[in-house]
């Protein structure tokens, strides 16, 4: 396990992006005045030392350089002491619907999008819950178990798209039925599933499912994405729209909010339907909801202590700065009668 003190500092990988604009902007700069000083013969008898692969392995040696110190001041840090401590919480699964209508986007930047960035806000608000995720359209797909582990769980649902699952639909029963298998403790009181879909359900079994979830214990939440007045689902390539998605007819497919759906699974799941325009409101009213709720105390294993590993990056951003000094932009004697870079034709 590892964790980054002071992260912040990435932001200044983009001075690493400005030095590369630089060099070859200068690059591009100096050929061009070369080329207007004399011909390309002329050059290498007037410059026959020059050479064109060292100024760019200097340029590369200086950028890790500085990617090094970047990463000496973020300062990695390796666990290296595990203790079994107690908690108390809520364990949470949401089911986020990765089916093609999700694409539509009628709500920005698309459905699927704004559930991702829900379930990542209301995650950043817990404390001590469990969390685990399940994905899911024609059918569902455990992506990741139960878990304290929060980056993890932010990490896995970056990773959602609609092509995760080959099943195409929307199926809400296989989702609660999926969630079941989550909760390990029959005597568990806290068990709570937050369902964030656009509320299409191609099976019409959501309603006898959820009733069976509730006898559980299971509080349905749910979360609606998308709008009344609906939009077409986009079909791109490399972000670009190809097409829109069309019936056995040709009529252009337009896929609209269920909230009816939802609000009935809600219902039966002793839950409530939440609206998801609003992100700020949608984590305030789940949160709210959640510190309300029966907390269940269990045990984690969780890393105590760290080690510092910034003087490991402080060392080789040391050593390629020693490299660059001595690294000279002119042929080196041996590696010119080499010849490895065909510089001598």
């Amino acid at each position: 396990m590892y964790l980054l003190e002071e992260d912040f500092w990435f932001w200044l990988l983009l001075l690493v992006v400005g030095m590369l604009a630089v060099f070859l902007w200068t690059a591009a700069w100096k050929k061009k005045v070369k080329n207007k000083f004399a011909s390309k013969n002329l050059l290498k008898i007037l410059s026959p030392d020059q050479s064109v692969f060292k100024p760019i392995l200097k340029h590369v040696v200086l950028s890790l350089a500085i990617v090094s110190l970047i990463f000496a001041l973020v300062n990695p840090k390796i666990g290296t002491k595990l203790e079994t401590v107690k908690r108390e919480g809520v364990d949470i699964v949401f089911a986020i619907d990765v089916s093609k209508s999700m694409l539509a986007e009628d709500i920005a930047p698309n459905r699927l999008e704004k559930a991702k960035q829900l379930t990542s806000q209301i995650i950043k608000k817990l404390v001590s819950d469990r969390v685990g995720i399940i994905a899911y359209a024609g059918k569902a797909f455990p992506q990741l178990p139960i878990t304290t582990d929060y980056a993890s769980a932010r990490m896995f649902l970056q990773n959602m798209n609609t092509d995760m699952l080959s099943s195409q639909g929307t199926a809400i029963d296989e989702a609660i039925q999926l969630s079941k298998t989550y909760y390990n403790d029959e005597e568990q009181t806290n068990r709570v599933l937050i369902i964030i879909s656009d509320g299409e359900d191609h099976n019409n079994l959501s309603n006898d499912v959820a009733e069976e979830a509730a006898e559980e214990g299971i509080k349905i939440y749910s979360i609606g994405v998308g709008t009344d007045k609906g939009g077409p689902i986009p079909i791109k390539r490399n972000g670009v729209v190809l097409k829109y998605k069309k019936d056995s007819n040709e009529n252009m497919v337009i896929t609209k909010l269920n909230s009816k759906t939802l609000i009935e699974i809600s219902e039966i799941g002793n839950g409530v339907y939440i609206d998801g325009k609003n992100t700020s409101e949608v984590t305030e009213k789940i949160t709210a909801i959640l510190s309300n709720l029966d907390k269940k105390e269990f045990e984690v294993k969780e890393f105590s202590e760290y080690k510092d590993q910034f003087q490991w990056f402080l060392g080789i951003a040391l050593l390629f700065i020693i490299l660059d000094v001595f690294l000279l932009e002119r042929k080196t004697a041996w590696l010119k009668r080499l010849n490895l870079f065909n510089e001598n034709v």
